[in-house]
């Protein structure tokens, strides 16, 4: 493997759709280890909300970039991309194939694409100024400052408007300046997982979350960290905190919860189709697909 470009397996997919266990599996078949790359679960205490790994199936696989840090310190796309890279190196070198599963498309295409992204913590007081000046005047202003970045951000996409703001206000350069790519030398295989009854399964997901003690998460978060905790802002974590101010009731909860999280699939679901080209697994029957394109792909 060493005279030859080394492989990479990938299995991306909107949240709810099932990667952990296939994921699992594949894993078993290749006798590897997962790299997860999921932007909240690499946080300790943060378990039932993220929809985690169980201790039981970290047990049976090994996973990596999970609980690398506590909530109340944050990890940009830039840190985690240098942490990620590492740690598959490592497997490289140990003649492994790295197999990284996960929703979040900006972190993973960091890491697999080689963006450059600028050291930047998010800066939540600025943040939220933008977010009260409302996306079409955040908008006019990325054109005055940053341009070039307007002609590659959808005008509506808010969290990419602001970051660009954010970007240029620390650094006082323009967002689309500061980012280039340098793909790492391997030779990657990007398998997408999606379902047609996605909907169903995050409905379930969401209800399983509160009655498995969401709420009880969110109170022992708040206890270590305070209520003014950024990562509370984190979907399902919100509603469960809105519980505990007796603001909503759990059904209610259960409905803005799922609600939220068909929009984020639907934008996880459109970043895939614009940012990624996965081959898309046959969901008649996952697992056998999966290694009939693994083996194809190891040749």
């Amino acid at each position: 493997m060493s005279s030859q470009r080394p492989h990479l397996i990938v299995l991306i997919g909107p949240t709810a759709s099932g990667k952990t266990e296939l994921a699992i599996e594949i894993a078993e078949y290749l006798k590897s280890r997962i790299h997860n790359i999921d932007s909240r679960q690499i946080y300790k205490f943060m378990d039932i909300g993220t929809a985690k790994p169980s201790k039981n199936q970290q047990k049976k696989i090994k996973h990596y970039l999970i609980d690398i840090e506590e909530p109340i310190n944050q990890i940009n796309v830039k840190q985690f991309q240098e942490i990620a890279q590492k740690s598959i190196k490592r497997e490289i070198k140990q003649n492994k194939i790295p197999f990284l599963v996960g929703g979040s498309g900006l972190y993973m295409n960091a890491i697999t694409q080689g963006f450059f992204v600028p050291d930047v913590p998010p800066q939540n007081n600025f943040r939220k100024q933008l977010e009260g000046l409302g996306q079409q005047k955040c908008w006019e202003l990325l054109k005055n400052c940053d341009p070039i970045s307007t002609n590659k951000i959808n005008c509506a996409d808010q969290i990419r408007t602001i970051r660009a703001l954010e970007v240029f206000y620390v650094t006082g350069q323009p967002f689309s300046t500061q980012k280039f790519q340098k793909p790492p030398n391997w030779k990657i295989l990007e398998l997408g997982l999606d379902r047609d009854d996605l909907k169903e399964r995050i409905l379930q997901r969401t209800r399983n979350m509160f009655l498995s003690g969401i709420v009880e998460e969110t109170k022992h978060l708040i206890s270590q960290y305070g209520c003014n905790l950024p990562i509370l802002e984190t979907i399902g974590y919100g509603e469960a905190q809105n519980i505990l101010n007796n603001h909503l009731t759990i059904d209610k909860a259960i409905e803005l919860t799922t609600t939220k999280t068909i929009q984020f699939a639907k934008r996880q679901k459109t970043w895939f189709r614009n940012k990624n080209n996965p081959i898309w697994l046959n969901n008649k029957n996952l697992l056998k697909d999966a290694i009939i394109k693994i083996e194809a792909f190891l040749g």
